[in-house]
């Protein structure tokens, strides 16, 4: 048995002048490196008495590396501590080697003759070295794209346009100079379709680590379709609901456009070229009706040049359809049109000030000198 008063001997036969403790605490608090620090804690606590076992315990490391650490102070003292790894030579993953990186995900793997569609980090690796003679671990790769802020996401669907850029690009500049210069006694609106599914659209969501989350498809789908017109001005949204993607649906929302501008002289609509959009019985519809009505087709397969598409759709299906885990399709319209409500307020929100912004200050009069 330990007499009382007895302090037992250290372990370690390590001792530290009380300036020395003084200093290696100030530096282990200042220091911004945790493996510096975890090796500073070690000399102090083994200073202190503590066995390896608890010094490991403490600090979360192993007891090997509280071994060699120890064993670096005895032989180096505080010179044995600072991080030796630039004796390694060269980093791999150097500047150069980084922008091939970059210069590699420009590209497919297809286009490197590999069968895979697409990247991995070993599949990265395999491609650079062939480029630099350079192999990396997968460590190193993945900290490597975390530093150049390349993300891991889903690709985009898209299709070629037909038409040349510079045509392209006269049509776009024929619709940003109607919406810039757009008279008082004018209307524009941005107009498409969107599909609404029971069957849900499988997305992205956060989920606990060892789970994945379930959700649950009906036997049969439904499906409903929504026309919708953006106001070029207030983003406010006009909307109509079928069963059937139809010309009939195109025609309602026309209606309803002449419902709620009926004081314009014209109402100009944003659309892209849908067959619905030119059939004969929307062009016999809108023959009846004179020039109220305006027609401005976007280039074709250009969906991120309808307005409507970035600002509203997107939004809904991210905040609507994504996961959702309605039984009836009912109970999905009364969700998009729940979101459709919100995005009106925002928008009339956001116009309202917007006008505020640009109304003139009043001017004070001028009293009269007494």
């Amino acid at each position: 048995m330990k007499s009382e008063g007895i302090v037992p001997p250290n372990p370690w036969g390590i001792e530290l002048h009380p300036q020395t403790r003084k200093r290696l605490e100030r530096k282990c608090r200042r220091t911004n490196d945790a493996r510096l620090r975890t090796r500073y804690l070690i000399v102090l606590r083994a200073a202190q008495g503590w066995d390896g076992a608890r010094i490991a315990e403490a600090l979360g490391c192993g007891a090997s590396t509280v071994s060699r650490v120890l064993a670096r102070w005895r032989t180096w003292g505080e010179a044995g501590l600072v991080d030796r790894r630039e004796d390694n030579g060269n980093a791999k993953a150097d500047e150069q080697y980084a922008r091939w990186v970059l210069w590699a995900l420009r590209m497919t793997p297809p286009y490197f003759l590999h069968r895979r569609p697409t990247w991995t980090r070993q599949l990265l690796i395999e491609t650079v070295g062939w480029y630099t003679g350079k192999k990396v671990s997968v460590t190193t790769m993945g900290r490597l794209l975390k530093d150049l802020k390349v993300r891991r996401g889903r690709a985009k669907p898209i299709a070629p346009c037909p038409w040349s850029e510079a045509r392209k690009r006269r049509r776009m500049q024929e619709i940003k100079d109607l919406v810039r210069n757009l008279p008082a006694d004018e209307a524009c609106v941005w107009e498409d379709e969107l599909d609404l599914h029971l069957n849900p659209k499988i997305g992205f969501d956060y989920m606990l680590a060892g789970t994945q989350r379930r959700v649950l498809t009906p036997g049969k789908n439904h499906k409903r379709y929504l026309a919708g017109a953006m106001d070029a001005r207030s983003d406010k949204l006009l909307w109509v609901e079928s069963g059937r993607k139809d010309s009939c649906l195109f025609i309602g929302l026309l209606r309803r456009l002449l419902r709620q501008y009926p004081d314009r002289k014209v109402i100009h609509v944003i659309l892209d070229n849908y067959c619905i959009h030119d059939s004969r019985q929307t062009r016999a519809w809108l023959k009846e009706h004179g020039g109220k009505l305006r027609l401005h087709f976007l280039p074709p397969y250009c969906p991120d040049d309808n307005r409507i598409e970035r600002c509203v759709w997107r939004e809904l299906h991210q905040n609507v359809t994504v996961n959702h885990r309605r039984d009836y399709i009912e109970q999905l319209v009364d969700d998009a049109a729940d979101f459709i409500f919100r995005h009106n307020c925002r928008a009339a929100f956001r116009y309202r000030q917007a006008l505020q912004s640009m109304a003139p200050e009043p001017v004070s009069e001028l009293r009269p000198a007494i």
